[in-house]
């Protein structure tokens, strides 16, 4: 877990490193974080030269449709928004163990 971009590329470059630390099964990444925007950290991730292929979720509370197309540009498996109702919240646990068995499977 990262507070802001950042530490999250910080913390992706540590990665390219450390070749004993295993990448993570799944990044979610919020489009607006303090410091370096969630843009930079999924074109961090997808520069990364171990963990490119990685699953990257965003998951912004914006349905801008500039937001939707940086995002596919950049790279993301999936674009969720934040949910307002708690039961909605709730189920992205499956959704996100979904993603993870999928990449597990391939």
């Amino acid at each position: 877990m990262a507070d802001d971009g950042e530490e999250a590329i910080h913390f992706i470059r540590s990665l390219d490193r450390e070749p004993l630390v295993e990448c993570p099964d799944l990044v979610i990444i919020d489009l607006n974080l303090p410091r370096k925007s969630g843009r930079e950290v999924l074109e961090t991730m997808r520069r990364s030269e171990r963990c490119h292929d990685v699953p990257v979720v965003i998951f912004s509370s914006s349905d801008a449709q500039q937001d939707l197309a940086d995002a596919a540009r950049l790279g993301a498996s999936r674009y969720i928004r934040k949910p307002s109702r708690l039961e909605d919240f709730l189920r992205l646990g499956a959704i996100f163990k979904e993603i993870i068995r999928r990449v597990a499977a391939s």
